[in-house]
């Protein structure tokens, strides 16, 4: 009994999370690779918010068809934009990595 109790009342919190997900974005999951190499680029070579635009629209123009760039190079910059100290470790970069983009990030 308390094992189908428990496994009922798992199933109905998965269910939940679920739902509360909705589905993955087809778009970022076919480009989550280069979405992670792009933003790993520009913190790695401490790029300010200006080169860093510049570089993401130059590298969809350069890698990706016409039809995906524009939604690319909106996803890369938001995903630059809300980087913090409690998610970078996603894009493998060193603390020390991060913290030195930050202070050249603004200029």
């Amino acid at each position: 009994d308390v094992f189908l109790w428990a496994y009922q009342r798992s199933s109905e919190r998965y269910a939940a999370v679920r739902q509360s997900l909705g589905e993955p974005d087809p778009f970022r999951l076919k480009h989550r690779e280069a979405l992670r190499n792009v933003v790993r680029e520009i913190i790695r070579k401490g790029m300010s918010r200006k080169a860093a635009f510049i570089f993401i629209e130059r590298w969809a123009i350069d890698h990706l068809e016409i039809h995906e760039q524009e939604s690319f190079r909106e996803i890369a910059e938001n995903e630059t934009l809300s980087l913090h100290e409690g998610n970078y470790a996603r894009y493998q970069i060193k603390p020390s990595e991060f913290s030195a983009w930050q202070e050249t990030w603004d200029i």
